[in-house]
């Protein structure tokens, strides 16, 4: 009995340490990002006021029963850098995870009627839906996932189903994950590792609120969201970037923090809405520092503000009906 108890201890263990499965089912990339939208939702929805929806969106609700904003709990986000960034499927392609209250015999009839093609792979029915130049292939893979990759060949959803079939394998997943993973803070709400600059990116430098920051796109980072201990409801946003040597750290680090006093003194004169003000104070609360090659960056926002931008995107276009797909007419 006691070994039993032993090994029950240890499998909890080992599954409170591994990536959720929706990481764990991404294909090969080179960078992931993963928001757990439930604990955030919950904490908003008392003060959030009802969505508007634009037509196309309510006829997607109407005819799938999905509606992203209310039934979308997770979603991971594989990046895969394009050889070619000014070809026929731009600089990055994405596949993803999605899990939530999704899936069923409406979106099934969805994307039956929009699919241009058809395939059967792993015991699932991959989509072909065209959408704007791309072919952006769907597949239902469990009870509450959908599978989603507009990489130009079917080589990365063909992956996911295959890792589906040894998702119950605690640490299951790409080799991103086993290299950096766990440097993940264990309550992280959102997190990203890798090159995961790769879609703010211009011209191999990533841009963020309109600054040229001094990385490369290509820089391995570690980034994170937790709730902050210091302040019941407020978040802590740290992004770790691993540099060449310390030398590179440290000219890098020194660029950063010249960089927050000035975004700090032009985003004064800002005009108060709840963006600008969210800005504002994650710049006001901005840190930097180093610690030999790697440069950190941290910041935090206030429940209130989190709110507020909660708020301001309800009442914005909400998202497409699938990610980089039509919406049925």
């Amino acid at each position: 009995m006691a070994a039993v108890l032993l090994l029950l201890a240890v499998a909890v263990l080992l599954r409170s340490k591994a990536p959720p499965e929706a990481a764990r089912l991404l294909p090969e990339s080179d960078g992931i990002v993963y928001i757990n939208l439930k604990p955030v939702r919950s904490f908003l929805k008392k003060d959030l006021k009802p969505p508007r929806r634009v037509p196309d969106y309510q006829q997607f609700i109407d005819a799938t029963g999905v509606d992203w904003e209310r039934d979308l709990d997770q979603v991971a986000i594989a990046l895969h850098r394009m050889p070619d960034p000014r070809g026929p499927n731009g600089p990055v392609a994405y596949s993803l995870v999605l899990v939530g209250n999704l899936t069923g015999k409406r979106l099934n009839g969805w994307l039956e009627a929009n699919a241009s093609a058809r395939e059967s792979y792993a015991g699932h029915t991959v989509y072909s839906i065209p959408s704007e130049g791309r072919t952006v292939r769907v597949a239902q893979i469990g009870y509450d996932m959908v599978a989603v990759s507009n990489y130009p060949t079917a080589e990365m959803i063909h992956s996911m189903l295959d890792r589906h079939r040894s998702a119950a394998l605690p640490f299951a997943g790409s080799t991103l994950l086993s290299q950096h993973y766990h440097e993940v803070p264990l309550l992280a709400l959102a997190w990203g590792v890798g090159q995961i600059g790769l879609p703010l990116s211009e011209s191999g430098v990533i841009h963020i609120f309109g600054f040229s920051l001094p990385l490369e796109d290509d820089s391995t980072i570690i980034a994170s969201v937790t709730p902050a201990l210091s302040l019941a409801g407020s978040l802590h946003v740290r992004i770790e970037e691993i540099a060449v040597t310390e030398e590179a750290a440290s000219r890098q680090a020194a660029s950063l923090a010249t960089l927050v006093t000035l975004a700090r003194s032009f985003s004064m004169p800002l005009a108060a809405n709840a963006a600008n003000n969210g800005l504002k104070q994650l710049l006001q609360t901005a840190e930097v520092t180093q610690k030999r090659s790697r440069i950190i960056i941290s910041a935090s926002l206030s429940p209130s503000l989190l709110s507020d931008l909660e708020n301001d995107e309800t009442n914005s276009s909400p998202p497409a009906a699938l990610p980089n797909t039509p919406v049925a007419h």
